[in-house]
């Protein structure tokens, strides 16, 4: 099952630390929903930890952040009052635009077709404004539903 602990999070306060993974707990990664609704974004405070090349922030910091806002939109996304199911990545497309300078970094995602079975997930990840975004995502979850 996908962190009963992290959809509560996600579905009853505006913002948060994402500690309960222990990959964003890692990264230091907290969330905020800015307008109360299903929009959420991650937050990825710099730590020199986060370096991969000399004055870059490393690809993998970076993707790992923009599957975990793909997971967090489609969490907000299911409908509280029923099981949440598990939700499995299936396919990670990662696109990089530039360098990811050494600084806070911001990611959100939107849902670009949701099934049954089957949700499409556009991500980005910014630094100086959502309007330069340095590293995009397509993912692809399967909800695996309890059994009924």
């Amino acid at each position: 099952m996908t962190s009963l602990s992290l959809a509560q999070a996600l579905r009853t306060q505006s913002h948060g630390p994402l500690d309960m993974l222990p990959y964003a707990r890692l990264l230091g990664i907290g969330f905020v929903r800015p307008d109360g609704g299903e929009t959420v974004e991650l937050h990825m405070p710099y730590a020199e930890r986060l370096i991969g090349s000399p004055g870059r922030l490393h690809g993998g910091t970076l993707a790992g952040l923009l599957e975990l806002a793909a997971l967090a939109r489609v969490i907000v996304a299911l409908p509280a009052d029923a099981p949440l199911p598990r939700i499995r990545p299936v396919t990670i497309t990662v696109d990089f635009m530039r360098e990811g300078a050494l600084t806070d970094t911001i990611a959100a995602a939107e849902i670009t077709r949701m099934g049954r079975r089957i949700v499409n997930v556009s991500a980005r990840v910014w630094q100086s404004g959502p309007d330069r975004p340095i590293a995009g995502a397509q993912v692809n979850f399967l909800l695996d539903y309890p059994e009924r």
